[in-house]
């Protein structure tokens, strides 16, 4: 019963993240729309307190390589684009299909290794799995934010010389 219960949360939290990320590219993007989400997320940990959703040296190993190999798709998908001197996140056809399709392998995974691994467990390792994707993409795209940022400070100062 606890597996169906999170199994649907999981789908209805991805499918909030498509919503949210398609909505995103609609406004200008800036830092702290970028920087926060992982720092709100980062609460999250405080589930490791608790005995069952703590993990072995191998499970976070595990965790941390399985996120970082996927955030490397998340970073190659997201783009920004100038628009009026404002920077957007550029939307990607590819992104939501990839969005979906992490979604399907971690349920999955879910359904697959919690024959295996206690469900607290298994939650605990789709957190840490979760935040090790969702940390570097996030730096990745705050490096290309300040890069762009720089692009329209410096084309901004072109523009409008001060004789």
């Amino acid at each position: 019963m606890l597996i169906i219960a999170s199994t649907i949360m999981a789908v209805i939290m991805g499918t909030l993240v498509i919503f949210v990320r398609m909505k995103a590219a609609q406004k200008p993007t800036s830092v702290k729309k970028i920087i926060l989400p992982p720092f709100f997320m980062s609460t999250g940990a405080l589930m490791y307190i608790f005995p069952q959703f703590r993990l072995t040296s191998m499970e976070i190993i595990e965790s941390i390589v399985v996120g970082l190999l996927f955030s490397i798709i998340l970073i190659k998908t997201s783009n920004f684009e100038i628009k009026e001197n404002d920077i957007y996140l550029k939307r990607s056809k590819a992104f939501i299909y990839i969005l979906i399709a992490l979604l399907v392998v971690r349920l999955v995974g879910k359904v697959l290794l919690s024959s295996t691994i206690e469900v607290g467990q298994l939650s605990g390792m789709f957190f840490l799995l979760a935040f090790a994707m969702i940390v570097p993409w996030r730096i990745a795209m705050y490096l290309q934010y300040r890069k762009l940022l720089n692009k329209v400070r410096q084309d901004s100062i072109e523009a409008n010389p001060i004789s």
